[in-house]
């Protein structure tokens, strides 16, 4: 049920003619409360799209109404025409739900650069007929409608003592941190302050999709937003609304790195015994951009000396020649020199675990990527055709 789990919220999704599959391609998710609370994480890039910049001005005042989100083109870099047609979209999606339209967010997802008036017609069309379709069914189908490359669509349900927390997530490429990575669109029944939602929000995100980067590019269009209706009438202890939340976005980092374009291993690396938390973020990040590791990986080799390599461009705290290398389960790099043979790590399995002992601290932190493949090329190569 994705977004619909949780009571207090319809949804849809419909074809629209922007995909040429004549797949659902325009999806729409209504919060009908009591509460309308919402908060919402964007890409840093500064480059953003057009329904970034209208829902930064929706979200300022936490008060949310509905999500339009579509596939099928990303409505970036279409000038004013472009924002112009996400404000219609809001304006179309109020007129008919009967709400003001700065309190309708906007999302697109697809090809950066295109748009026209067709375009625009079709997806103020999967507005009209969206909004008409709305039902408390209607969250696989919402899910389904925000996919592009996704081999699969994403979702998650998580219920806790009366309350209940549903998602619906796309992603499979441009998959790196920016205070959110992907679209994606998360709803509770739990009563909430606006304050609480988005210290949550900011919380989770933190630990789950910033920790993902599949292939160190940052999106145009990244946006994850929360959606409190408060109708389950129970109000959580903060602390265990964030735990919940973060387990679920947890759940759909890993999904989104699963379906990662072409990838043929799912990475996750450790840094272990850090000087700060934010130093084994930058040391495990520093790996996951690194082309040559990635690369490596495909071609099941443990080349751990790439590993120190990338680690040595960091500004964390270690000593280079007192690090450990660990990859899936085999300890191939003691003290900055090799330990146990390469023969004896086997990469084949899909899974595929690094842990990096920095031995300059006690912080922690774990990064998802994966490996640079043939079919990753390819498709971003052809992606435009």
């Amino acid at each position: 049920m994705s977004v619909t789990a949780p009571q207090g919220f319809d949804a849809a999704g419909v074809a629209a003619g922007l995909k040429s599959t004549g797949k659902p391609d325009v999806a729409v998710v209504v919060n009908r409360g009591p509460r309308k609370v919402g908060a919402a994480v964007f890409t840093s890039n500064r480059a953003k799209a057009n329904p970034i910049l209208w829902s930064q001005q929706v979200i300022a005042d936490r008060t949310v109404e509905a999500i339009v989100l579509n596939s099928g083109g990303a409505n970036c870099f279409t000038g004013a025409f472009g924002f112009q047609t996400t404000h219609l979209t809001a304006e179309k999606a109020a007129e008919l739900l009967d709400v003001s339209a700065g309190d309708v967010l906007v999302c697109s997802t697809g090809l950066i650069g295109t748009g026209d008036e067709v375009f625009r017609g079709k997806v103020l069309d999967g507005v009209e007929r969206g909004i008409a379709s709305l039902s408390a069914d209607g969250g696989q189908l919402a899910a389904e409608a925000i996919m592009t490359t996704d081999t699969v669509s994403k979702t998650a349900v998580l219920t806790r003592d009366g309350w209940t927390i549903g998602a619906m997530a796309k992603g499979a490429g441009m998959l790196a941190p920016g205070l959110a990575t992907m679209l994606v669109v998360i709803t509770t029944d739990a009563d909430l302050e606006a304050s609480e939602a988005d210290a949550a929000l900011r919380r989770a995100t933190n630990v789950s999709f910033d920790r993902l980067d599949s292939d160190g590019c940052m999106s145009t269009n990244d946006q994850v937003t929360l959606l409190v209706s408060g109708a389950s009438g129970i109000h959580p202890d903060l602390d265990d609304f964030t735990a919940a939340l973060s387990e679920l976005c947890g759940e759909l980092a890993q999904k989104l790195q699963t379906d990662a374009e072409g990838a043929s291993h799912d990475i996750t690396i450790v840094v272990q015994h850090a000087a700060t938390e934010e130093e084994a973020v930058e040391v495990g990040r520093s790996v996951a951009r690194n082309n040559l590791f990635k690369a490596a990986i495909f071609g099941n080799d443990p080349n751990w000396g790439r590993v120190l390599a990338a680690i040595g461009t960091t500004a964390a705290q270690f000593d280079p020649y007192d690090v450990d290398v660990t990859m899936n389960g085999v300890r191939v790099c003691s003290a900055g020199g090799p330990d146990r043979p390469r023969e004896d790590v086997d990469l084949t399995p899909r899974a595929t675990r690094l842990e990096i002992d920095l031995k300059a601290g006690e912080a922690t932190a774990t990064i998802l990527t994966n490996d640079l493949t043939h079919d990753y090329v390819h498709e971003n190569s052809a992606y435009a055709s």
